[in-house]
């Protein structure tokens, strides 16, 4: 039986990482999953600017369906969710809210996480059915942010993409983030320039265990 939307969304956030993924080549998807996977981070986005994205979307769901959650990122309009939902994408993420593309994922039962950065921005796409809003860019706002939209807001669901590394995860879910999303500080700029995975599955691992850490304290 196939899982929930609700059981997919606990499976990234009981994580607490989502490895935004920006390949040179839809042939390094395969090497990136499966690293991404030993190190604990089942939370699979690849990026509209990774060549041949969809077509990357349905070979990683055909392979890591069962144990990954797998997504597209850079939405940019309902037309390419759509495309993606049907490769395999479970969770549609933009860099910013796009009604259109927020009922594109309500109709199929899939996890939407539209971008915002302004209070009200944020509650727009919360109310149009966000199920999590990607405060993004987060790279100058830092996690006190997000403690003082939850004050007045604490039904908002958010995580931060932006300038989120391990040294930094841990304040973010200590303010209040559901996960957080990484791109080049879990997969490295020289990780994909020379295939090294190992190297994925080291930075995967101490994502997971810096959140764990947070969530305990």
């Amino acid at each position: 039986m196939s899982k929930t939307k609700d059981q997919f969304l606990k499976q990234i956030a009981d994580a607490g990482v989502v490895a935004v993924i920006r390949a040179h080549s839809k042939d390094q998807l395969i090497g990136i999953a499966e690293s991404l996977l030993a190190g604990g981070v089942p939370a699979i986005e690849v990026t509209m600017s990774t060549p041949n994205a969809i077509a990357g979307i349905e070979m990683l769901a055909n392979r890591f369906g069962d144990t990954a959650v797998l997504g597209v990122g850079t939405v940019m309009n309902a037309a390419t969710a759509e495309d993606a939902i049907a490769a395999g994408a479970q969770f549609v993420v933009s860099p910013m809210f796009d009604e259109k593309v927020v009922a594109a994922a309500q109709k199929h039962g899939k996890i939407v996480i539209p971008g915002a950065f302004t209070p009200t921005e944020i509650l727009r796409a919360w109310l149009a059915g966000a199920d999590v809003v990607k405060v993004f860019p987060s790279t100058g706002l830092g996690p006190q942010y997000f403690k003082d939209l939850l004050a007045p807001l604490p039904q908002l669901r958010l995580t931060p993409t932006g300038g989120v590394d391990v040294k930094n995860a841990g304040d973010w879910i200590r303010a209040g983030a559901v996960f957080v999303g990484a791109g080049s500080s879990l997969i490295s700029k020289d990780a994909l320039a020379g295939n090294d995975w190992t190297s994925v599955t080291a930075n995967a691992k101490a994502f997971v265990e810096t959140i764990r850490a947070a969530r305990n304290k």
